[in-house]
């Protein structure tokens, strides 16, 4: 029996996006999240003695700052091939948007497989055939899989594929396939790489997305990790995960449905950030709070945001390691607001023309031509994943909630000192 690592969007250097901006935040952690998962990557390999490791693209971030990148994980193959270790790899579209990366000289114990045509590896120690086939450049729309060579029935077959398979929400539909596409094959294992939530798409053939080994921002959340595959007789006896993150992010929703009470609240976000940091094993652990529900305490909530802001930060903080992401306040439905007032009251008007906003499009820069300029000036890496010019649907729409519950608090606020 032997085993083997399959890892996949390293992202090395990748930053993490969303907590340097507090005093407090643990910034050297936060740098160096994707180096520190990566040698835990590599101290699981040589613990259990693995035969080799496959990574299915995007090892890197796109084009590096300098050399140090590089140098890191040339560092770390070295201690695998000290190990008796090979390491078999496939450039993803990050990968082949870096210049650097295809000057690199890899050690002697790391094949990447051509982005020309598609190759194999025999592993005849083994029994092991490993075919890959690397992205030529960043965008990929054509189906690779109908360059990989029909599995010998002799060996245990591998496929190493960066894709998206038949879509995967949030991802670029770079090299599409279908599952019929791949079975056709006839591979035992189908390693998969590019979506970064870990999926089992198949059990006949095993056919897998690990996910990425360490979230980078809010909507990466939970455990990551790699796939330990055991192998006897030709025969896959287990596939197992292992978590190899060290920073992990939550996304925490709180119903205040029956809080009306200040006191009630901040017992409730404690009991909540108390709860997923029990999750995190340890792990710092990075929180995107939302306020929702109907509560007696929604006027109080948003006339003064940066009070509860502050407020959430210090419960956070008497926690030890939780850090607050972002906090959206979003605690009121419209159909009830607009039954508090008359209908020719100021305030249902207002209500009334905020829930008339629809955006006809999701990219800002339509809206706002200037934002063009800037965004042209931007690195590549900065708009690949997470494009602040190109905000998801719900984005907008929780922008828009918040812009009718500030305005309202506001008018509230002031009828008030009027009187």
């Amino acid at each position: 029996m032997y085993m083997f690592i399959h890892a996949a969007d390293i992202h090395l250097d990748s930053p993490l996006k969303g907590l340097e901006v507090y005093q407090d935040a643990p910034v050297e952690q936060i740098r160096g999240a994707a180096r520190r998962a990566f040698d835990n990557l590599i101290d699981l390999a040589i613990d259990e003695e693995v035969a080799f490791v496959l990574l299915a693209g995007d090892l890197y971030d796109g084009e590096w700052k300098d050399y140090n990148t590089g140098i890191y994980f040339v560092n770390r193959m070295g201690r695998l091939r000290d190990a008796g270790i090979p390491v078999f790899m496939i450039s993803g579209n990050h990968d082949a948007a870096s210049q650097i990366t295809r000057a690199l000289n890899l050690p002697d114990n790391v094949t990447l497989f051509s982005h020309r045509k598609c190759e194999s590896r025999i592993l005849d120690y083994l029994g092991v055939a490993i075919h890959g086939h690397s992205f030529s450049s960043r965008a990929v729309a054509d189906d690779l899989t109908q360059n990989y060579p029909q599995g010998d029935s002799s060996l245990f077959n591998i496929g190493l594929l960066h894709t998206s398979l038949n879509g995967r929400p949030g991802h670029d539909p770079y090299a599409p396939c279908t599952l019929d596409a791949l079975r056709s094959k006839g591979y035992q294992y189908w390693a998969l790489g590019h979506v970064h939530q870990r999926e089992e798409i198949a059990t006949d053939p095993w056919v897998v997305f690990p996910g990425n080994i360490q979230g980078r921002h809010i909507r990466e959340t939970g455990a990551k990790g790699c796939t330990l595959v055991s192998v006897e007789d030709n025969r896959i006896v287990s596939v197992v995960t292992r978590e190899l993150d060290v920073l992990r992010w939550s996304h925490c929703r709180l119903d205040l449905g029956k809080c009306d009470k200040p006191e009630a609240l901040l017992e409730m976000v404690r009991e909540t950030f108390e709860s997923e940091r029990s999750r995190s094993d340890g792990r710092p652990l990075a929180v995107r709070l939302v306020l929702e529900g109907t509560t007696p305490l929604h006027r109080r909530l948003h006339e003064n945001t940066t009070h509860w802001h502050e407020e959430f930060r210090a419960v956070a903080a008497s926690l030890g390691d939780v850090w607050i992401e972002k906090i959206i306040f979003n605690s009121c439905k419209e159909q009830q607001l607009l039954e508090e007032f008359a209908d020719d009251s100021p305030l249902a008007a207002l209500q009334k023309s905020v829930e008339g906003i629809q955006f006809e499009t999701s990219r800002l820069i339509d809206l706002i031509p200037e934002f063009e300029q800037i965004r042209s000036k931007l690195p590549p890496e900065l708009l690949s994943d997470d494009d602040p010019f190109s905000p998801r649907e719900e984005e907008l729409a929780i922008l828009r909630d918040e812009v009718r519950d500030l305005l309202t608090a506001k008018i509230q606020q002031g009828g008030r000192h009027a009187n």
